[in-house]
């Protein structure tokens, strides 16, 4: 058996002392197998291990071991909830004097603070902009770590997860790679991939026993005993399953296959349970979130002690169940699978009610084993439970044999890149030229030679793939062949490649808007005007494939008239069935950035308050790459979709821009200090602090006035600065009221003269209205795509 204290041949003293420091004594069997095999020698490692085994923890340890010889190491993770998870987790190592950074969000910065920190968490998506974009510090990495590395198997994350764990490994030779996975069956095929070794162990802490429920048992492969019900509860097994759990001050995790489903359980059950003092404060505080139903709705089921959790909640509604479970004041949570991929939420029992899922074109179809063995895997929490327990429901025996056949006794299926589909391969063929990783064909060939999908097939699979997206590049100017032959991005082809968007979507909005590179000016032969409307720019951006379009559905009969009404401000769309998704999706976002209320919103296009602000968050990042698009080729529409890339991310109308830049202030304190005559900064300054506090509550009117107090304050010091270096000397009293001659009155007659209206008086001068919105455009540029406040 190893120990921690015997890590002190490859770790420094402080490291092992800060770990006995929080309870580790032994390393568990796989971890110990994996520290023999050489992880902390720096040798490569495939870790295929249980969930609860401890591969999070064999992960920090060679970080640590390199931040500490002043080496760096990316971790990758798929979802930002889970790179969140671990930044707050990673944070503990401050006190080794190692810094930790988080980068998740726009994909066209550089984020060269980050190589600043020794240790840097980014999803795949962010690590691969990073290397678009031509970080410096992607190219000076020991060690790589890939959470969930078995989601190259995932057809939307595959790809991009396959072409940068290849990529990062051409750019850093002597990389370290650990990839952290569930069991699959072609375990040894990753690790041949990676050069790793393979360690791969179904060992867990704690014992799990996995069962299936049938006509009132309780079924596992060793044993059998009743559920143990009231008589009111014999018709439904999950709600007596959920009595017995809480009988037991235990815990249960239950997995639906649709929000619908989820929502539906956690009302169900909230309704045979008490209100739960303990849970009143986080029922308040998610309150606080938003004004939905379906906030409404989770607030009630929290204050019972129940919650549900779907990708439709907001993000801080997401986090608040995840942290109300982790602290036992939520004791029963309805999810769907969602919740399984990565999170540290364990249970002391596991139900999964449904193990079919529905899916386009196929109807119902049995979810994989491993997507199972994920969620069973959530059953047990070490240290606090003997075992767990995970259950699927059968009704009757032959399904039940089934389930045991399939899922309990059954192996997990195999990992296979989805690196061949065409959309994927546009967008990474293009990054690969753009960045400088193949010059000829020849050279990307063997680029491609070395993925993961050129390891399982033979690589000339592709060929005619490649051939088609090489013709595709330079047929509309991203590409070109260079005097001897090399292939070469163009202007627009990096552009393209750096704004992380689809090349197909650089064509369309280039097309529509009769851009030099489109092949002709469809916006003049179509009728749409000239100088499109914001509904115009909004249909363009929802034509892409980047963008996820609102499902159609029976009650959707109002789109056809929406189409009708509004015909001259939309482009064409020769499928008919996309044109009413795409301007379902188009008057969404209308509504959003109409301030029209959210749960309004929710109402009407039944979706979430999470698919709003997601919906939003995409469509703001092409209206950022279509700015970007029309500022590259002047196409004149550049400032109109910058503006309305800031009202996308706001959700709020022209009118709000320059207070939202305010930490604190959302579209709806906005709106209400708008109304009430405090319509920019300066007069937020110079409004009286009672009337602010009633208007958007006391705590967020201090925080404010403080913010706009840090700002003149900087502005004065950066002035005095000015002048001083020029050698002009500094009043005591700032100058106020400088008209655009230099001439003005003292503070009082610059404060009359802006009550009257006379905009010359302002402080910042006779620029003030423009000075305002220039800065509101620098400020764009810089801010982050998450936290949305209401």
């Amino acid at each position: 058996m190893l120990e921690i204290k015997d890590l002190s041949r490859w770790l420094p003293q402080e490291v092992i002392e800060f770990y006995e420091g929080q309870g580790y004594r032994e390393l568990y069997p796989p971890q110990a197998e994996a520290i023999e095999r050489g992880l902390l020698e720096e040798k490569s490692m495939f870790l295929a291990l249980a969930t609860a085994s401890g591969k999070t923890l064999l992960a920090e340890l060679a970080m640590l071991k390199a931040a500490l010889q002043s080496r760096r190491s990316l971790y990758i993770v798929p979802l930002r909830a889970l790179a969140a998870e671990k930044f707050d987790s990673f944070q503990r190592f401050r006190r080794l004097g190692i810094s930790v950074g988080i980068s998740t969000g726009d994909f066209d910065k550089k984020d060269e603070r980050l190589g600043r920190n020794q240790i840097i968490i980014a999803t795949s998506e962010k690590a691969d902009s990073l290397m678009r974009n031509a970080a410096s510090w992607v190219r000076d990495l020991a060690v790589l770590v890939v959470d969930e590395i078995h989601l190259l198997n995932d057809v939307g994350r595959g790809p991009t997860l396959e072409m940068t764990i290849t990529k990062l490994r051409h750019s850093n030779p002597g990389l370290q790679i650990i990839g952290l996975s569930a069991t699959v069956a072609n375990s040894r095929d990753l690790a041949d991939w990676l050069d790793a070794e393979l360690v791969s162990s179904d060992w867990r802490p704690i014992a799990l026993k996995e069962g299936v429920i049938c006509q009132g048992r309780l079924v596992f492969p060793e044993e059998e005993r009743a559920l143990e019900a009231k008589k009111e509860d014999k018709k439904d097994e999950a709600i007596a399953l959920v009595r017995d759990t809480l009988s037991q001050d235990a815990q249960i995790l239950i997995f639906e296959n649709s929000r619908k489903n989820a929502e539906a359980a956690a009302i169900k059950m909230s309704n045979l349970i008490p209100l739960q003092p303990l849970s009143e404060a986080l029922s308040e505080s998610i309150l606080a979130t938003g004004e939905s139903e379906t906030c409404h709705r989770l607030a009630s089921c929290v204050s019972r002690g129940i919650a549900f959790h779907h990708a439709g909640l907001l993000p801080e509604q997401r986090r608040l169940v995840e942290q109300g479970f982790r602290e036992n004041k939520i004791k029963v949570i309805a999810s769907t699978p969602t919740l399984a991929a990565g999170l540290n939420l364990p249970a002391r029992r596991v139900l999964i009610k449904s193990y079919r899922r529905y899916e386009y074109g196929l109807g119902m179809v049995p979810i994989p084993v491993m997507e199972y063995r994920q969620m069973a895997g959530r059953a047990g929490r070490p240290g606090l439970d003997p075992y767990g327990e995970s259950f699927l429901m059968a009704k009757n025996n032959s399904e039940m044999l089934n389930l045991k056949e399939r899922y309990i006794e059954g192996s997990p299926e195999e990992i296979w890149s989805k690196l061949a589909s065409e959309s994927a391969l546009r967008t990474h063929i293009l990054s690969t030229i753009a960045a400088g990783f193949a010059r000829t064909e020849r050279e990307l060939k063997d680029f491609i030679a070395t993925t993961f999908y050129a390891h399982q097939q033979d690589p000339w699979h592709l060929d005619a793939a490649l051939e088609k997206v090489l013709a595709f590049l330079a047929d509309n100017g991203m590409i070109v062949d260079g005097p001897e032959g090399d292939l070469l991005p163009t202007r627009l082809g990096s552009l393209v490649s750096k704004l992380y968007i689809d090349p197909l979507s650089a064509v369309i909005m280039l097309e529509n808007l009769g851009g030099e590179e489109g092949n002709g000016d469809r916006s003049k032969r179509e009728g749409v005007a000239r100088r499109p409307s914001d509904l115009s720019l909004l249909h363009l951006i929802t034509m892409t494939p980047d963008m996820s379009l609102l499902y159609i559905q029976s009650a959707d009969g109002w789109v056809e008239e929406f189409i009708d009404l509004n015909q001259k401000e939309l482009y064409e769309e020769e499928n008919y069935d996309y044109l009413l998704r795409e301007a379902k999706t188009s008057a969404m976002l209308l509504d959003w950035i109409g301030e029209v209320r959210e749960e309004l919103i929710s109402d009407r296009y039944r979706i979430g308050p999470g698919d709003i602000r997601r919906s939003a968050e995409t469509a703001e990042w092409l209206m950022h790459s279509l700015a970007e698009l029309s500022k590259h080729l002047d196409l004149g529409i550049t400032y109109r979709a910058e503006q309305l890339s800031v009202r996308l991310h706001y959700g709020a109308s022209q009118d709000l821009l320059t207070l939202l830049d305010l930490k604190g202030i959302g579209r709806v304190r906005a709106r209400k200090l708008h109304q009430s005559g405090i319509t920019n900064r300066e007069k937020l300054r110079s409004a009286d602090p009672a009337e602010v506090a009633r208007l958007i509550g006391p705590k967020i009117a201090e925080k404010v006035l403080l913010q706009l107090d840090q700002e003149e304050r900087a502005e004065r010091a950066e002035g005095e600065k000015s002048m001083k270096e020029i050698g002009l000397t500094v009043p005591d009293e700032p100058p106020w009221g400088y008209d655009r001659e230099g001439k003005g009155g003292g503070r009082e007659e610059g404060k009359e003269a802006e009550a009257n209206g006379d905009m010359r008086y302002q402080k910042t001068g006779h620029l003030q209205a423009q000075g305002e919105l220039t800065a509101e455009r620098k400020r764009a540029a810089r801010r982050s795509k998450q936290g949305r406040l209401p």
